[in-house]
């Protein structure tokens, strides 16, 4: 699931998976260049581990964060950049 919403001064673009999720303690892990967690490894042979990095930089670079969030299933992405920019 894909919502985008304005709050404030801010786009918010949340991606609700509904898949298994990932751990708390991997949630900064994702982000690291190259990094791919073992349910990943096992269950497919694509990817290279730079997706998440590249999303960030760019977010970044733009002003804005991708981050993790709390979820009750799956991993919620959440993409925030600044409006009028």
């Amino acid at each position: 699931t894909v919502t985008v919403a304005a709050r404030g001064d801010t786009a918010v673009l949340e991606v609700l998976d509904d898949g298994a999720g990932i751990a708390r303690d991997q949630w900064e892990v994702v982000f690291r260049r190259f990094a791919r967690l073992d349910a990943s490894r096992n269950r497919d042979a694509g990817g290279t581990g730079l997706g998440l990095p590249i999303a960030r930089e760019v977010a970044e670079a733009h002003g804005g964060t991708l981050t993790i969030e709390e979820s009750e299933r799956g991993a919620r992405f959440v993409l925030r950049l600044p409006l009028g920019r």
